[in-house]
């Protein structure tokens, strides 16, 4: 990590902060977590904000996880896709899915995405987060093809989370916070 590892020595921060972050990780902070304590707002708001994004949302885990697994990747967020993947593949993905959009993603970022291991949403699900990252602007085309899939409800919160491990992202790599050992 390009910052040093917080600790209570070298920046104090309230306990219960500290607690909460604690309780929603099972006991140990991770290092984006000592990284987040060196501000004790953005702790405390990213604790609250990435609760409800990873657990309070209700349209589906597996293309939730699909959408900030495709973030990762185009991103360059290895940190990310480290503690994503295993996410995704909980919620119901497979590793073939995983296969195939590391490949579509390698060839042809933001365009149709296409392979016989991904179904129609999870294709346009990869391309909607692709465009999301690195154009920001997503086609209209795009975008319908999302609505034949998705109530209004599930495109917020699908967009939600894909803009939201966009913010991630660019922490971790900026920041470069790497995987647990």
């Amino acid at each position: 990590m390009r910052i040093p590892d917080w600790s209570q020595e070298k920046q104090a921060i309230p306990k219960d902060l500290v607690d909460s972050i604690l309780e929603r990780r099972g006991g140990s902070l991770l290092n984006l977590d000592k990284a987040l304590l060196w501000s004790e707002p953005v702790a405390r708001g990213w604790n609250v904000y990435l609760k409800n994004v990873r657990t309070g949302l209700s349209t589906s885990r597996k293309l939730r996880e699909l959408g900030i697994c495709t973030v990762a990747v185009l991103t360059g967020a290895t940190y990310e896709y480290h503690h994503h993947k295993p996410d995704y593949l909980a919620a119901g993905g497979t590793a073939e899915e995983l296969e195939a959009l590391n490949k579509v993603l390698a060839s042809q970022p933001g365009s149709v995405v296409s392979d016989p291991s991904l179904g129609e949403i999870e294709s346009v699900v990869i391309q909607y987060a692709a465009q999301m990252t690195l154009t920001v602007k997503v086609e209209n085309s795009v975008f319908d093809k999302l609505k034949s899939h998705l109530n209004t409800q599930e495109i917020v919160e699908l967009t939600t989370a894909i803009a939201t491990y966009n913010m991630v992202a660019r922490f971790l790599v900026a920041l470069g916070v790497t995987p647990e050992v």
